[in-house]
């Protein structure tokens, strides 16, 4: 069994295991790297860019390494790797969660118990959710949504297609620490700099395959393109923009506009501004598109692969 086939097969079970199973309740991988890296973090913080690069690189090079030697233990035996890849595309992935507290949201507001919305929402995203009513709460919802496709799906696939195993575990390890420290509080402005650098050139090219797949199999081709053309730029985000631009563009709704983190309020470029407001229905939507994006992310990472030995070979 080729390295190419060892990925779909894994990959494939991965996801399939991330639909039945979601994540666990205890004792998520994710949530041990998180209390490493705050461990390393309490050893480290200083108000210094040099020791926030430094905690970067011992968190996801020791990520890497521990990824890369897993990897090779198990070499010899491709069902071994297959079985290998798929346990760490289930632990790196999080497509049913995602949906799980998308549409516990949208039920909530179904319901018309937006006090019950604005307690879940934090589950999904930093918005305060006390300055948000209902229309903003499944407006938040669905850029959740869209962006965390990327981040939560479809860049762990593509790293995982590049480099097998590390590339899976090195990508979240960036995009969990990106989390953690690589907001722009005062903590962390200087400290959290080489974590949100490192996630944008991680997040770059899985951001632009989930724009183009959102495209692909959403409602409205032409309409996501347009979006994405005219407003990805637009966002303070260079991988968040042209998720969200096509994910707005192919659903027909209206994404950005003004938001608050933290209390501190932010006025964002309106995103589809041709589309209408986001509706409590459109949550619903948007985690379909979603788990379509990811099921075709596995199919061009199968792709790239499979090109990538044939180039080798």
């Amino acid at each position: 069994m080729g390295a190419d086939r060892v990925f779909a097969y894994g990959a494939a079970a991965g996801l399939l295991g991330d639909l039945l199973l979601g994540d666990p309740r205890r004792g998520h991988p994710v949530a041990a790297f998180g209390r490493a890296a705050a461990a390393v973090e309490r050893a480290l913080w200083r108000d210094d860019r040099g020791r926030g690069a430094v905690h970067t690189a011992v968190c996801v090079g020791g990520t890497v390494a521990l990824g890369s030697l897993a990897a090779r233990l198990v070499r010899s035996s491709p069902a071994a790797s297959a079985a290998l890849t798929g346990v760490a595309t289930w632990a790196v992935v999080g497509g049913t969660s995602l949906a799980r507290e998308a549409r516990a949201i949208g039920r909530a507001l179904e319901a018309g118990d937006v006090e019950a919305a604005r307690a879940r929402l934090p589950h999904l995203c930093g918005r305060d959710p006390q300055a948000l009513d209902a229309d903003g709460i499944a407006r938040a919802v669905v850029e959740s949504v869209a962006e965390n496709t990327s981040d939560a799906v479809v860049g762990a696939l593509v790293w995982g297609a590049v480099a097998g195993v590390p590339g899976l575990l090195g990508f979240r390890a960036v995009n969990t620490l990106d989390a953690m420290v690589g907001h722009k509080s005062p903590r962390y402005r200087r400290y959290g700099w080489a974590s949100a650098r490192l996630d944008d050139v991680a997040g770059w090219p899985g951001a632009r395959l989930t724009a183009v797949l959102a495209a692909l199999a959403g409602p409205d081709p032409r309409g996501a393109v347009r979006a994405w053309r005219a407003d990805a730029a637009k966002h303070p985000s260079p991988n968040a923009g042209p998720v969200e631009a096509s994910f707005a563009g192919a659903l027909g709704v209206r994404l950005g506009g003004t938001l608050s983190y933290g209390g501190r309020v932010e006025h964002r470029p309106v995103l589809g501004g041709g589309g209408r407001a986001v509706a409590v229905s459109d949550i619903d939507r948007a985690v379909r598109l979603s788990r379509r994006v990811g099921w075709l992310a596995l199919g061009a990472g199968v792709a790239a692969r499979s090109v990538m030995k044939g180039r080798a070979s």
